[in-house]
């Protein structure tokens, strides 16, 4: 920012002071929220999740202010020099976030080697928020008393309440604005890094400018109040600490309940804490303007019962979420814009009249403070020192004890019970009270399942990071989903979830240990474990999903706990950066790229990582979700993959059109795979159901879902930024889809397949035989014929119909490849269903399949089978 002109300074002192301490403070605090969006993502990277890196990253942010308030505060208070403490507090934070950009990764590989691979809750909390802390401490602390250091500047001008409402004001309101430049401009654009130093060169300019205009002025000091005076005017900054708790737990609680109805993106999380800070800027500017003078205790009392009322407004909006977000996304239409105003819409209702009325009592608390001698630094270091317990006592502790419901109506009650007892004979008491009463009895729990017609809940569980529910519909089919949004499976797609277990496995020569990083169903790690000779370890982040996945194992554990898969609860990024374990294949589940957290599973640090995990031939399968993913975060994604494995290949899950999965594979040795070596690796698998009924009855089936070899991987990513921890790209694009839909999942596949190509000696071993290569390439070529016939079938019961769409199009399919057992196996069945009312039909049709495939036995048996009931 441009400093103010010595001249106009020195002509009109007071105006020129006012406008150049609040220009700061807006500078200021656009730096400061800036680094927060920025260390929430790096603190995101060892944490393992961004919920747990923002209560982590809210509560060592206000555990720095209140130490730099508290121990600085006094300090400063008396000093006459408060320009130049202004000044070296912008300093610090400008050299401590570089550095602190530098030292990223000694960092962060130091607090994942002190957390640990599979930490007891207690000690990976403690280390998440202490660790947190520490490391952030010297620019946190520097944060916590510039505010302190600008209002001794301004000490020489106007009212006590006025100098501090405005600054603290205008302090937010840069805030608001450090939030969502970063969040939707600087970090998607420029990474983290540069963000931090753009953060930086501001803090520079503050305090150069401070320099230029303060460092030589002196300001009166101010003496400290005897101890004694001190002991008996405390009951301000009790009241501060309590309601700096209290606000900042109901924000952690209202974030957390709205990350089940809105997308729960990086997006989602800048937009509500922009909201909370311009809602507190706002309360605090017209606290300014109408009531900033000594502190009275009827207007605090009154303050208190009006905040308990607005936290109870916020928290009854909060059940007609959904509904605000229909009806907004309804009346603008389709478009990332609507959606991120949908979520606006949200935030507004929940955030800004609670956090209007947190504004003014925080600034009228000030006043009191002030007026029972007590230094501005030391009145807002008490109250963030309560801001930095919420995180941990509202986040970790209440919601998964009591539920958001409960611990919601604890914060408007707490408020009530600071009221006590000057407002109890009132109305201004009883309305709220009474309001809790009837929510707590009344009102159902803040629990958001879309529950379909006829279906039922069996089961729900808030946990510290999500909430976890499992839904079954009327037709029996359970689904398991995180936040009510991001389905994990479900119990109709255990065929495909089983696939992303068996195919990177069979193609390691012999595995003995394998490694799944994501839980989901279970299904995919529980169909490994059923191989005998093989030994399962899964990763899940989340305890809830592993409780949860019990409901759709059942049928694939044995009796025998050594054969099931030995599921840890710990985050993946954290395991493959310190585990000393080493696996013969590694699986990657499918995160969804949009939600929080997931997308720096994709980075070249974790697939570096992970590289390190495989024994000499490892293999490794990393699959992506096609149908939540658009291809510009594909190309950063697969460009991070081909950066660790520049020999690596890519195959689909399943020939699924409306949920396509695609697998990055990268071999041991990425010379190819042999096909005598796949042969007697099928023949010797040890499985208690056949592989031919998952679709892989011979090396057709294991090789046939391949698209892509490295060259065409290379061509496919082009000049796409590589997605890395320091510029998340896939974090801040992948929403974009989510928020607002371009294209079906289907044309997001036929478009990939359209840009990439593969030869049978891109995936084959040097000296594969002519003939079978030749076989493969056309299984390749029936595969995408039999993709784009599906592309006009429309589903149906009625055989007949059925058969009409399908027939010529998967006849072709086996015409072009008579080993394409995916257009065979249909065809067979409707055939032999539609015996029962075409006889002449289906024996027409067995014995077009027999022409095409005269090795199959199948046709024939059910063609003479027909034949001998026929009269």
């Amino acid at each position: 920012m441009s400093a103010v002109p010595l001249s106009q300074y020195r002509s009109h002192p007071h105006v020129a002071r006012r406008r150049a301490a609040y220009g700061l403070m807006v500078a200021s605090g656009f730096a400061g929220l800036g680094y927060q969006i920025v260390w929430t993502q790096q603190c995101a990277l060892w944490l393992g999740h961004e919920s747990a890196a923002i209560l982590a990253v809210i509560a060592a942010f206000f555990g720095g202010l209140a130490v730099g308030a508290l121990v600085f505060g006094p300090r400063i208070h008396r000093s006459s020099h408060p320009g130049r403490w202004y000044a070296a507090c912008e300093a610090t934070m400008a050299i401590w976030s570089v550095s602190l950009a530098l030292l990223l990764a000694p960092v962060s590989h130091a607090l994942l080697d002190l957390t640990g691979v599979q930490p007891a809750p207690a000690w990976q909390w403690a280390v998440a928020f202490f660790g947190t802390f520490f490391v952030l401490l010297p620019a946190t602390a520097a944060m916590g008393a510039t505010l302190p250091a600008m209002e001794r500047v301004m000490a020489k001008l106007g009212r006590t309440g006025d100098r501090i409402a405005g600054l603290y004001a205008c302090n937010t309101l840069g805030a608001v604005l450090g939030v969502l430049v970063a969040a939707f401009w600087l970090v998607p654009e420029f990474g983290l890094a540069r963000t931090a130093g753009v953060c930086a060169v501001l803090n520079v300019l503050c305090a150069a400018a401070a320099l230029g205009l303060w460092s030589n002025e002196m300001v009166a000091a101010t003496a400290t109040p005897a101890s004694s005076v001190r002991r008996r005017q405390n009951r301000s900054l009790v009241l501060l600490s309590i309601t700096g708790l209290l606000g900042i737990g109901y924000e952690v609680l209202v974030v957390r309940v709205l990350s089940q109805v809105a997308e729960d993106t990086v997006y989602t999380f800048a937009m509500l804490l922009a909201v909370y800070l311009v809602g507190t800027a706002l309360g605090a500017a017209a606290y300014q303007r109408r009531f900033a003078e000594a502190g009275r205790p009827a207007i605090r009392s009154r303050l208190l019962c009006l905040q308990a009322a607005a936290c109870l407004l916020g928290t009854g909006t909060l059940w007609a979420g959904e509904d605000v977000r229909n009806l907004v996304t309804a009346g603008l239409g389709p478009g990332m814009a609507s959606a991120l105003s949908a979520e606006a819409a949200l935030a507004l209702i929940a955030f800004l009249p609670p956090t209007m009325v947190m504004g003014a009592l925080f600034s009228h608390l000030c006043i009191e403070a002030r007026s029972a001698h007590h230094s501005f630094g030391r009145a807002l270091g008490f109250n963030t020192l309560g801001a930095a317990a919420a995180p941990l006592l509202f986040g970790v502790v209440l919601v998964p004890a009591l539920g958001p419901k409960v611990a919601l109506l604890l914060v408007a009650a707490a408020y009530l019970a600071l009221a006590l007892p000057r407002m109890l004979p009132t109305l201004a008491f009883w309305v709220p009270a009474g309001a809790a009463l009837a929510v707590a009895a009344f009102a159902p729990a803040l629990a958001f399942i879309d529950l379909p017609e006829g279906g039922r809940v069996l089961s729900y569980r808030d946990g510290i990071a999500a909430a976890v529910s499992v839904v079954e519909d009327a037709a029996g089919v359970a689904r398991l989903r995180i936040n009510n949004r991001q389905q994990e499976g479900s119990s109709a797609t255990l065929h495909a979830d089983a696939r992303q277990a068996l195919l990177p496995l069979l193609l390691h020569p012999a595995p003995k240990r394998a490694l799944f990083l994501g839980l989901g169903t279970g299904v995919t790690a529980n169909t490994a474990a059923r191989d005998p000779t093989l030994q399962v370890d899964a990763v899940e982040l989340l305890p809830e999903v592993i409780a949860a996945s019990a409901h759709f194992t059942g049928s694939l554990e044995s009796g025998s706990p050594e054969d099931r898969p030995r599921v840890m609860a710990a985050d993946a990024r954290r395991f493959a950066r310190t585990t000393r374990e080493r696996y013969d294949v590694v699986v990657a589940d499918n995160y969804h790229p949009a939600r929080s957290g997931t997308g720096s599973l994709y980075t070249v640090e974790h697939f570096r990582a992970v590289r390190k995990l495989l024994t000499a031939h490892g293999v490794f399968c990393q699959w992506l979700p096609l149908h939540q993913l658009d291809l510009d975060s594909l190309r950063s994604i697969v460009q991070a993959f081909l950066a660790v494995n520049p020999r690596g290949w890519a195959t689909l899950a399943t020939n699924s059109l409306e949920t396509p999965v695609l697998g990055l594979i990268a071999g041991g040795d990425g010379e190819g795979f042999d096909r005598a070596q796949l042969m007697e690796r099928l023949a010797s698998t040890r499985l208690p159901q056949r592989l031919a009924d998952f679709g892989i009855a011979d090396e057709f089936g294991l090789l046939g879902g391949f698209v892509a070899g490295p060259s065409a991987l290379t061509r496919f990513a082009g000049s796409a930024p590589a997605n890395t921890d320091d510029r998340p790209i896939v974090s801040y694009r992948a929403p974009r889809i989510t928020y607002a839909p371009d294209s079906l999942p289907q044309d997001r596949l036929f478009a990939l397949l359209h840009e990439l190509a593969l030869e049978p000696g891109d995936l084959l071993s040097a000296g594969s035989d002519a003939a079978w290569s030749k076989r493969l390439a056309a299984y390749w070529v029936a595969r995408d014929r039999f993709l784009e016939a599906g592309r006009g079938v429309r589903p149906s019961n009625d055989v007949r119909r059925m058969l009409s769409q399908v027939r010529e199009p998967l006849l072709a399919a086996l015409r072009t490849s008579p080993d394409f057992r995916p257009a065979y196996d249909p065809l067979l069945q409707m055939a032999v269903a539609l015996a029962r009312t075409d006889t002449a039909g289906a024996l027409s049709l067995l014995t077009e399949l027999q022409q095409l495939q005269p090795a199959r036995s199948e046709a024939a048996q059910a063609s003479a089978g027909l034949r001998a009931k026929t009269p």
